[in-house]
């Protein structure tokens, strides 16, 4: 080997090396800057999530089953947060739905652990409303980043939980035209979005949007008048190349519900 081939060999690995080096020096002092810049969109920002729970009652003890949570919800209360409780009258029979809050894995652990500890709650409630039912069902879901839980203008109405199957990638790749077609129908006083949310367990590219309306029949004029707006008919159709299937679900609050 020449002088020449191997002071070029000892320069390309001087030069490599110092490109490592200073790859190394840029991230520790802009790691942020460097991570955001391969970042899939916006995130969560704290650990809150919720948990979306679905049973399925037997027909003929629909009603035993409501008096009876009814009566003994608050024992399940003093564990934790109930977001909304409600029962499901169209969509589903024999249903009802609830969302609970959680400020992480942790606490909801340590939740289920003194519940399976607590002997009036097992004995005046979960020993006797289990064999209501037929089955359950749970996800976990968290607000997606442009969303935040808004409470009804007022009590009394009624719920629509609307489900959409999107494609995978979550909010990086659906994100903003599902926020634009949420808020166009928002913006233009067509509904009250309560919530929308993505999941983390269960069916996964799954936004459930919970919107709220003074009545059924309201919901079905608002509907009505907003299929004939070009705002919102954009902003479905643009949305829409996302979307794999949906379903709807109309609700009533409970009276224990805090939602209502």
């Amino acid at each position: 080997m020449t002088l020449v081939m191997s002071k070029m060999i000892q320069w390309r690995t001087a030069l490599q090396n110092a490109s490592v080096y200073a790859k190394h020096c840029l991230l520790k002092s802009r790691p942020e800057q460097l991570r955001a810049s391969i970042s899939t969109g916006p995130r969560q920002q704290n650990g809150t999530f919720y948990e979306f729970r679905t049973y399925f009652i037997q027909p003929h003890l629909n009603s035993a089953f409501l008096k009876l949570t009814n009566e003994k919800i608050t024992l399940r209360t003093s564990h934790s947060e109930l977001l909304g409780y409600w029962t499901v009258e169209y969509g589903g029979l024999n249903q009802v739905f609830h969302i609970w809050k959680y400020d992480s894995y942790a606490q909801r652990a340590s939740v289920r652990a003194a519940l399976a500890q607590d002997s009036s709650w097992i004995d005046q409630y979960i020993s006797k409303a289990m064999p209501m039912l037929t089955s359950q069902d749970n996800e976990v879901t968290y607000l997606v980043p442009w969303s935040q839980i808004q409470k009804p203008p007022k009590e009394g109405g009624v719920y629509e939980l609307a489900t959409f199957q999107l494609k995978p990638g979550g909010p990086a790749v659906w994100g903003q035209v599902f926020q634009k077609a949420v808020g166009t129908r928002t913006g233009s006083g067509y509904a009250h979005s309560v919530g929308v949310f993505h999941s983390e367990f269960g069916q996964l590219n799954r936004v459930q949007v919970l919107w709220w309306y003074e009545s059924a029949d309201q919901r079905a004029a608002l509907r009505r008048h907003s299929h004939e707006d070009a705002r919102v008919v954009a902003a479905v159709r643009e949305s829409s190349a996302y979307l794999v299937s949906q379903k709807n679900k109309l609700m009533f609050p409970c009276a224990f519900s805090p939602l209502k």
